[in-house]
């Protein structure tokens, strides 16, 4: 099937902590054709980047069939991440940066990365708050739900606190 013959799907997306880290929540915006969803959850600790990368897996398991998606990102880290293609190559060394340093949210990337192959995806980076409608609208959904109850537990960093261990 060709580019132009899949459906287009435009998400917006936004995640937001009140401590980082601390609550946090995703807001996602999905807009095709006359269709629009929202999307949001609240988790009680987490971290802001942890939030980012949570509304756009959120955002892409609601997309049930393949699709041409334009995700407007304001998260730095997700867009060079993906553009540059960090990400691709922490995967290849096993999830590091380097010899001696973790990628962060390994765990997410994973699950994303995945998300990204059912798809055919273009990550754009919008700056946030400058009065783009549909990214306010990711962040104020993503800041009440931070502010929801109760909130979800993000498993994976909590036992890393848990066992006190350093987050990366």
């Amino acid at each position: 099937m060709k580019k132009s013959e899949l459906p287009h799907v435009i998400m917006y997306t936004d995640g937001a902590c009140t401590g980082n880290p601390g609550p946090g929540g995703y807001g996602v915006v999905l807009k095709s054709g006359q269709h629009r969803k929202e999307i949001s959850a609240g988790y009680r600790q987490t971290t802001n980047n942890r939030m980012e990368l949570m509304a756009v897996i959120a955002g892409l398991e609601a997309v049930k069939k393949r699709c041409r998606i334009t995700i407007y990102t304001d998260s730095q880290y997700i867009a060079e991440s993906i553009n540059n293609g960090w990400v691709y190559q922490w995967r290849e060394k096993g999830w590091r940066r380097s010899k001696r340093q973790l990628a962060q949210n390994h765990d997410l990337w994973e699950k994303l990365l995945q998300l990204l192959d059912d798809h055919q995806v273009e990550v754009k980076w919008v700056r946030g708050h400058v009065g783009e409608p549909e990214n306010e609208r990711a962040d104020k959904l993503a800041v009440q739900a931070s502010r929801s109850s109760p909130l979800l537990v993000d498993e994976y960093y909590e036992n890393l606190i848990a066992q006190n261990q350093t987050f990366v």
